[in-house]
């Protein structure tokens, strides 16, 4: 789709002028006096599951390449996956697979390796990855760490650290997929409701390469779910997060409750991880209030770590709804 199709299509925007990811991401960093904006990408494809309800994989990847094109400004889908890689480099993808059948679709993650192998990223520098290779296995994933093919594999296979990364309240080994073997890492999160935290997507799905995530679950995961984000190693490679909204759950996660979950039939795509958990949290509010059941501030879970990741002593992006370019595709 070309980028006069985006405008003539009618772009949801909240108002200021578009700057690049890049442009954005340096401001709130504090390189530039700038009050930036963040874009957060939702494509939406209401036929992306067949008469079976299985997924369509066209679809998926139309989809796909409509947001990054969409978040990019570019008319190529591979153009804009040259914003995020580059050639010779280990991608890993972050997928979540903790409920079984509502882990992120495999239809999504093979997308995604047939672009990065558009833009030249060869097959075995792609990992698939997430806690435990049993966890994979659960989600439909098939274990590879062998030969010249995508490999898929949990921290299991390699462990962590031996040295902790510290930020504020967190203090945990990382996970040497991240910390050896990636040079980038697109974060891969499905939308959730989360029984403790409120939401679990993109900021949340990061307790998957730490060893002691257990221990972060108090106060809402305020303010351990925003200090995680901060440990180098994540911070420094995570530069896209994908959520995976083709079918979303409003209650009863993390676990897999497929009465409480429905077809969005979308993806949630931004290089801010705080704008984009706050466009997800908003959608499930939003479901929330059509099914009739309390807000997640009525139910004592709202999820205030995303306030706390937009603090000055954090700066991982903005939940300030004005500074957040919203584009519907």
């Amino acid at each position: 789709m070309k980028r006069r199709d985006f405008i003539r299509k009618g772009l949801t925007l909240s108002g200021a002028t578009l700057l690049s990811p890049s442009v954005r991401s340096a401001c709130n960093n504090g390189s530039s006096p700038l009050q930036s904006t963040s874009r957060i990408v939702i494509a939406h494809d209401e036929q992306v599951r067949t008469s079976t309800r299985s997924v369509d994989s066209d679809r998926v990847l139309k989809m796909l390449d409509n947001g990054l094109q969409a978040l990019y400004d570019r008319d190529h889908p591979l153009e804009a996956w040259e914003k995020v890689v580059r050639q010779g480099e280990v991608v890993g993808l972050k997928v979540n697979c903790l409920s079984g059948r509502g882990s992120t679709h495999t239809e999504l993650v093979e997308a995604i390796c047939e672009r990065l192998q558009g833009v030249g990223i060869k097959a075995g520098n792609i990992i698939i990855w997430d806690r435990f290779t049993s966890d994979l296995e659960d989600g439909g994933f098939r274990p590879m760490d062998q030969g010249d093919e995508v490999r898929c594999f949990g921290n299991d296979r390699f462990g962590f650290e031996s040295d902790l990364e510290m930020y504020g309240s967190a203090a945990s080994l990382v996970c040497k997929t991240l910390t050896k073997d990636c040079d980038a890492v697109i974060n891969l999160p499905v939308l959730r409701d989360h029984s403790i935290a409120g939401v679990t997507i993109s900021m949340k799905n990061m307790f998957g390469v730490i060893h002691n995530p257990n221990k972060y679950h108090l106060q809402v995961g305020d303010p351990y779910i925003p200090d995680v984000n901060m440990l180098p190693s994540i911070r420094r490679k995570v530069r896209l997060t994908i959520c995976d909204a083709i079918a979303a759950q409003y209650e009863g996660g993390p676990s897999f409750m497929p009465h409480w979950r429905w077809p969005y039939n979308g993806l949630i795509i931004g290089e801010d991880p705080v704008a984009l958990d706050y466009t997800g949290w908003q959608i499930i509010e939003r479901k929330r209030s059509q099914m009739g059941i309390k807000s997640l501030k009525q139910a004592g879970r709202e999820p205030t770590y995303i306030a706390t990741a937009a603090d000055a002593d954090h700066g991982l992006g903005t939940n300030d709804p004005k500074r957040i370019e919203l584009v519907k595709i």
